[in-house]
């Protein structure tokens, strides 16, 4: 986004944005007397953050490997519009209006286009008073992530490099604290 769109953001969102993070879309929800709602979508996640009044704020944010599908109901009167995460729990975005539902959904879109491989898998259903649209993200970009450091644990590699990695795809959000866990006991196993 540009810097003079960006500085519209609210301060607590700019502040949990990570170092390198690019937004790709930001749309707001307003409502009568409450501060607005946002969802941000930017190159490595998809963050909701409801501003509250002195500062206060609530954020969520789900890194593109723990997303599973985007599942939108576009009818005539309402929508709905879901995040699906990997463990099958729900985040419920149906506040937004279908404006930004769309924009939403197709800079998600673009984002799992930009990390994968593969496009990600896009269903839609248009009938007369209502389109459901499912938007899964490719299974390659699970694997990838896991197979970058499975490419990095080769026996020539140096150990601390290794662990140089893994460390920075944990802090992508690449990979799970397990799978970082498990991989960096198997590269220090190595050492011994």
């Amino acid at each position: 986004m540009a810097g003079k769109e960006k500085t519209k953001l609210p301060k607590g969102l700019l502040e949990n944005l990570e170092p390198g993070e690019v937004i790709i879309e930001a749309v707001k929800q307003r409502f009568a007397v409450e501060k607005p709602k946002w969802v941000i979508v930017t190159n490595r996640r998809v963050i909701v953050f409801d501003e509250k009044i002195l500062g206060r704020y609530e954020l969520t944010a789900v890194p593109y490997e723990k997303l599973e599908k985007v599942v939108y109901h576009r009818g005539l009167v309402g929508s709905s519009f879901k995040l699906v995460l990997e463990d099958s729990s729900e985040l419920d975005l149906s506040w937004l209006s279908k404006e930004n539902a769309d924009k939403a959904l197709n800079a998600i879109k673009e984002a799992l286009e930009r990390i994968s491989v593969e496009p990600p898998k896009l269903v839609k259903k248009k009938g007369l008073t209502a389109t459901d649209i499912v938007l899964e993200k490719p299974k390659e970009l699970v694997t990838r992530g896991i197979s970058r450091i499975e490419a990095t644990t080769g026996p020539q590699e140096d150990p601390l490099k290794k662990l140089e990695v893994l460390k920075r795809l944990l802090d992508q959000g690449a990979i799970t604290r397990e799978e970082y866990e498990k991989l960096k006991a198997k590269i220090l196993a190595q050492l011994q």
